[in-house]
């Protein structure tokens, strides 16, 4: 069966373990073990976007899609670490012969599957180009709640400065920290996400 539009059953994103990261991760868990690299904001970062939307896009031209750059690469003027995040829907992403060999096929590779939670799946590639490191695909399910919360962190910052800057500032200060994995970093984020998208709901 297709994924549910609308899962208001799945739990809220919690702070993940070593344990957790170990059991969503497809093959060996990668390691930090050490502070998070920052770069200044750097145009190039949505052209890597667009060339490889370009790619997916074309990869899965006979599956119903959407696709939005997101992360702080998606905000001009953010620092960032030189990944491309980019969210991607399908039908459904627990149907992994529907989209991931094709995106295999342009150098994607399955690295984390989490059918808990929205049936989230991510795919990573290496060497985007000119300034990005990196590409993180998120795959979520048409209709997904994180999907619209991520879309609106994004637009908040793009036309808030002052958020923007709040987020700028809270990064840097815990990417000099030393973390075991990188989404340890990303989750000591979430109280900084929560007050401005607080804020943003409370604004309208």
């Amino acid at each position: 069966m297709p994924a549910q539009e609308s899962k208001d059953e799945t739990p809220a994103r919690v702070p993940m373990t070593a344990e957790s990261i170990e059991a969503v991760t497809v093959g060996e868990v990668p390691r930090l073990d050490g502070p998070v690299t920052l770069r200044e904001y750097d145009p190039r970062w949505p052209e890597a976007f667009a060339r490889e939307a370009a790619r997916i896009r074309a990869a899965l031209a006979a599956t119903p899609h959407e696709l939005e750059h997101a992360g702080s690469t998606s905000v001009p003027g953010l620092t960032a670490k030189p990944v491309v995040d980019m969210v991607l829907t399908v039908p459904d992403p627990g149907d992994e012969e529907a989209y991931v060999p094709a995106l295999e096929r342009i150098g994607f590779r399955l690295a984390i599957r989490e059918p808990e939670w929205y049936e989230h799946r991510v795919l990573r590639k290496q060497d985007l180009g000119p300034g990005a490191d990196s590409a993180n695909l998120h795959v979520f399910p048409r209709g997904c709640a994180e999907v619209t919360r991520m879309l609106l962190f994004r637009d908040r910052l793009r036309a808030h400065p002052d958020d923007r800057d709040l987020y700028a500032r809270t990064k840097q200060a815990l990417a000099a920290r030393t973390w075991t994995h990188m989404q340890n970093y990303a989750d000591a984020k979430s109280d900084v996400v929560a007050e401005i998208m607080e804020r943003a709901a409370r604004e309208g």
